[in-house]
């Protein structure tokens, strides 16, 4: 067993030039926990909100992160140790996982080439994809799933509407609510439109040609993954006693959401290796797939973190470590 690795750290808050390439101790794995040889790590908001010491909150409510951390909660790897009372992996099993999410301090640590995590965050590798395409999928995936399954508790033969349906967490949301049979109605730009169709929404808008709330009324839930002052203009396509559900902040006008019965299920997502097991069965029964926005080496990450923030992603951004 080697004894040190590889980890992009972040020493001091900033933009994706703070991220550095280190050399650290490979960690030991704890009970309850495995050893993971990350093969590639899953690009997430969290990780630059995280660079950034939160900036994007204001400063009354930023949480406190301890410095130096490595960034990181999505997983793909291969187990090389288990921890004790460890009995559901052993070396040599692929699996991949959100680790330690929404844990702070003590988070995931993916940009590694090894980090441990907790062997309930774990779920065995979908066998009909790599690595790169399973690690884009736990935290968008258990998003995607946990708002659908856990929140709104999708009933099958509703209208969904998505907005930012393109992205990591839109694009999942989008096959697993036309798994329930659901009319999915995705906005985003029109050069997504390819993209999603091949997803099978039922209908596409285009926001950049129109106003969304000109062309659909009278759905059963808005999910919206884009957040911002403008939220509000949902209001107009949801059905009175619908709901719409923020995946980030958003300003949604909520005294006037409720003289429509208008509700906001939502919630943070975390990790459960049993709903990861779930997603993993449906990509290797053909009824989810991942899309990949762009793959960089580990080393790239600060490139990767830039891509991110250009944002109209399509798919997921994936860092490749082996």
């Amino acid at each position: 067993m080697v004894e040190t690795m590889v980890a992009m750290r972040v020493h001091a808050f900033g933009g994706p030039e703070v991220l550095a390439e280190e050399r650290l101790p490979v960690p030991e794995p704890g009970p309850g926990d495995v050893l993971i040889r990350v093969h590639a790590a899953g690009v997430n908001p969290p990780d630059w909100y995280a660079r950034s010491g939160f900036s994007n909150l204001p400063r009354e409510v930023r949480p406190v992160l301890h410095l130096p951390f490595t960034p990181g909660s999505d997983v793909s790897g291969v187990v090389v140790a288990v921890g004790a009372g460890v009995t559901q992996w052993q070396q040599g099993d692929e699996v991949f996982g959100l680790v330690r999410f929404p844990g702070l301090n003590d988070g995931g640590r993916g940009y590694a080439e090894y980090t441990t995590a907790p062997a309930a965050h774990l779920a065995g590798k979908p066998a009909g994809v790599d690595h790169v395409h399973a690690a884009g999928v736990p935290m968008a995936g258990l998003t995607a799933y946990q708002f659908l399954f856990d929140h709104i508790r999708l009933c099958r033969g509703r209208t969904v509407l998505i907005n930012g349906a393109a992205g990591g967490v839109g694009h999942l949301l989008v096959q697993l609510a036309k798994a329930q049979q659901a009319t999915v109605v995705g906005v985003a730009s029109g050069r997504h439109e390819a993209f999603l169709r091949q997803l099978r929404v039922d209908r596409f808008l285009d926001y950049t040609t129109g106003s969304v709330t000109d062309d659909i009324h009278d759905v059963d839930h808005v999910i919206d993954t884009v957040g911002g002052p403008h939220g509000h203009r949902f209001l107009a396509v949801v059905k009175p006693g619908g709901t719409i559900s923020p995946v980030f902040l958003g300003e949604y006008h909520r005294d006037a959401a409720a003289e429509r019965g208008v509700t906001f299920p939502s919630g943070q997502v975390h990790s459960d290796g049993t709903q990861l097991a779930e997603l993993a069965r449906m990509i290797d029964d053909g009824t989810l797939r991942v899309g990949i926005d762009s793959v960089y080496p580990l080393s790239e990450a600060a490139a990767a973190h830039r891509r991110a923030e250009q944002g109209h992603l399509q798919g997921k951004i994936v860092l490749r470590v082996v």
